[in-house]
């Protein structure tokens, strides 16, 4: 091939949201209106399954009442037919499945069911629009002050994903997990098809360089004295 002849693949780059953004975002979605409709459980209940799943948009917002399993042994969502025509099972953490049934106590409790099979309802029975999704995100980041940053992109509802990649990898370079073996596992998760693509959402931020450093250094001990590991 010829360098040059085709354009270079341009990525935007990613908002990482920090634990207390996350949580502002959460509040201020609880403020949403109308008065005692489902709107204001909707966002809450989305982004934090975002935030804590790495689920895309699309597929969370695709969700049906079926597709979200709670009473099971090992509550997990059945995403079906996604992005390259791949469906997977997605184990959630008893913590978000216990909000994830709050919502759907709620959402039931309200009323909403008659409405539509949706997970995440719109106030008029159907599934929620990316577009109205977007566009509401957006202003809850506008009003707690969230906004693009020297080095950063805009802050979006995309970059939830970005944020659980990290996230979940600065835990392990924490844990002492080799990430190197575990990254294949964290693809088929997020519904990648190879790992290489996962990796451009393991955007070098400084808490994960110093993770990664951390773990390097100590490799670095353990090779100067003669101990056998592994670099995770």
């Amino acid at each position: 091939m010829v360098r040059g002849v085709l354009p270079p693949i341009l990525r935007p780059l990613p908002y990482l949201y920090s634990p207390d953004e996350i949580a502002a975002l959460m509040k201020e979605a609880s403020r949403l209106g109308p008065n005692d409709s489902l709107r204001p459980h909707t966002y809450v209940a989305l982004i934090g399954l975002l935030a804590s799943s790495g689920l895309r948009v699309g597929e969370a917002l695709r969700l049906k009442v079926e597709e979200v399993r709670l009473s099971c042994r090992h509550p997990h969502l059945q995403v079906v037919q996604t992005k390259f025509r791949k469906s997977r099972l997605v184990p959630l953490h008893p913590s978000c499945a216990e909000k994830i049934a709050q919502y759907a106590a709620q959402r039931k409790r309200l009323g909403y069911d008659a409405l539509s099979d949706a997970f995440f309802v719109s106030e008029w029975g159907a599934h929620l629009s990316y577009r109205t999704c977007h566009q509401t995100f957006s202003g809850l980041a506008h009003r707690v002050g969230i906004c693009k940053r020297p080095g950063t992109g805009r802050p979006g509802i995309h970059s939830l994903r970005h944020v659980f990649a990290v996230s979940r990898m600065i835990e392990w370079h924490r844990a002492g997990i080799n990430v190197r073996d575990l990254v294949p596992n964290l693809s088929v998760y997020m519904g990648h098809v190879q790992p290489a693509h996962t990796y451009w959402y393991l955007t070098a931020t400084p808490e994960l360089l110093s993770t990664a450093s951390e773990a390097f250094c100590q490799y670095g001990v353990a090779i100067a004295t003669g101990q056998k590991t592994t670099l995770s």
